[in-house]
């Protein structure tokens, strides 16, 4: 039997980070892929409003099961550097599908600043799956 395939899923616990997790697992359970959610702090704090404790990472990870998908959940610091992360945990991984979730921005906001949702989509080397929450 071959080794499954991974993807690699960018979490935050916000709507945006849960269409995420909803269209990586999908995708996952569809394909026997196995999940790596990366839920990665800014500059070595754990005090950041997008950082899950231990409970919710195991949470994320019973979802997963739930859903047929074998997963863990990756914490690496990103500094100021997502994309890097995001480029090693692939690179780590082989994963061949990264998915991320896009939140709304304004016209001026998408003009004025870049954004890491951007950089994933042009610099990483695998398809990237870009989703936006519902309502």
């Amino acid at each position: 039997m071959s080794t499954p395939t991974t993807i690699v899923i960018g979490y935050v616990p916000t709507p945006v980070g849960e269409a995420a997790l909803a269209a990586g697992l999908e995708e996952a359970a569809h394909r026997g892929d196995a999940v790596v959610i990366l839920n990665s702090p800014r500059r070595r704090t754990t005090v950041d409003a997008e950082y899950v404790d231990a409970t919710a990472a195991d949470e994320l990870v019973a979802r997963a099961a739930a859903a047929g998908v074998t997963a863990r959940v990756d914490q690496a610091d990103h500094g100021d550097d997502l994309v890097e992360v995001f480029r090693r945990v692939v690179a780590e991984t082989s994963a061949r599908l990264v998915v991320i979730g896009l939140r709304r921005r304004s016209p001026v906001g998408k003009l004025v600043t870049g954004s890491d949702a951007q950089r994933l989509l042009l610099d990483l080397e695998v398809p990237v799956l870009a989703v936006k929450p519902t309502a």
